[in-house]
């Protein structure tokens, strides 16, 4: 990465920063978030990160995690606190919709603004953008950003460290999916310094509720459905389920992976009735692009591999619809097979 004397006049010199990601956080939103409120706080900088909603408590682990505020349960609070920031972090999104009302609040606020981020499109929203798609994770372009600067010794194992991982691990599947050779230098590069890599795959993958286990299998035994023609699986579920099974946030990630587990499936569809929207996780193997349905036909959009959208129709429609633009792309999921 090359940065800018400016850029680099921003991190070494205290500043008072607002770290942003996410509506919904996952691993790396939260992650590279904890993981550069660590790392700046090291050059003195006053640091306080704010996402859109509540995070999955798998993560609530992390150092530091509890002191994030969250402008859904807190929304005054957040306000008093960004009007205080000359420097405004972006992590993991690339637009301001994906921060909800907390982008449209500090939209025309006078801040700095860096964005570090790994997914396709961005907007124009800071004046100093780390864009890469090609990046396993926006916590591999917070590691290389920290290296870059010359602070490699200030990846601290158990704070910087740890987040750092958690991010690695949870975006790329426990490295099975969108990984590249820095990806595992990296990961050797922090066990060497001491995170306890096991210790964090723990906390991600074994701290399920028995009602997880129970809603996982509802999912396979009864809301599963195989369309072998177009080599894609779907599983669904409707509001019911949702009072059923009393899912909350986070209890649903990850579902839609298992299906791709499945030998002759090449996309994963996961289509769920929240409050207000239907929500869709589209995931695919090899070079199927499910960036490109979720942005054409449900403007949505994220990585080649791994995208997601919201649609206003019912969850019938909805399904409906996903199943009939399969055939466009038949071509392409037979010539991939």
């Amino acid at each position: 990465m090359e940065f800018s004397a400016a850029l680099r006049q921003l991190i070494q010199v205290p500043q008072n920063v607002a770290i942003f990601s996410h509506r919904n956080p996952d691993g790396d939103a939260i992650g590279s978030s904890l993981a550069m409120r660590h790392y700046l706080e090291q050059h003195g900088h006053t640091v306080h990160v704010l996402f859109p909603s509540e995070y999955p408590e798998e993560f609530e682990a992390l150092p530091g995690a509890a002191d994030a505020l969250i402008w859904d349960l807190q929304p005054e609070e957040c306000k008093q606190v960004i009007n205080k920031k000359n420097l405004f972090i972006f992590l993991d999104f690339n637009a301001l919709d994906r921060i909800d009302k907390m982008g449209d609040y500090l939209r025309d606020l006078p801040a700095q603004r860096i964005m570090i981020d790994h997914h396709l499109y961005p907007d124009p929203i800071a004046e100093h953008m780390i864009s890469e798609p090609e990046a396993s994770s926006t916590c591999e372009l917070v590691y290389r950003f920290i290296d870059s600067m010359g602070d490699r010794g200030k990846i601290n194992p158990n704070t910087v460290g740890k987040c750092i991982y958690t991010g690695l691990v949870t975006d790329t599947g426990s490295f099975r999916y969108a990984t590249n050779p820095q990806v595992f230098r990296i990961a050797a590069d922090l066990v060497e310094r001491g995170t306890d890599d096991t210790g964090v795959q723990d906390m991600i993958f074994n701290s399920q509720k028995e009602k997880n286990l129970r809603l996982l299998g509802h999912c396979l035994s009864n809301r599963m459905e195989f369309l072998p023609e177009f080599k894609t699986a779907l599983i669904w579920l409707s509001r019911r389920d949702y009072e059923e099974f009393d899912i909350q946030r986070g209890d649903t990630e990850g579902i839609v992976n298992y299906l791709l587990t499945i030998r002759d499936v090449k996309i994963a569809a996961f289509i769920h009735n929240q409050p207000t929207v239907v929500k869709l996780s589209l995931r695919s193997k090899g070079s199927i692009d499910v960036q490109e349905i979720c942005k054409k036909h449900f403007k949505g959009g994220g990585h080649k591999n791994a995208s997601g959208a919201y649609s206003h129709d019912s969850l019938k429609a909805t399904i409906d619809k996903f199943k009939s633009i399969l055939p466009e792309y038949k071509d392409k999921i037979w010539t991939n097979a």
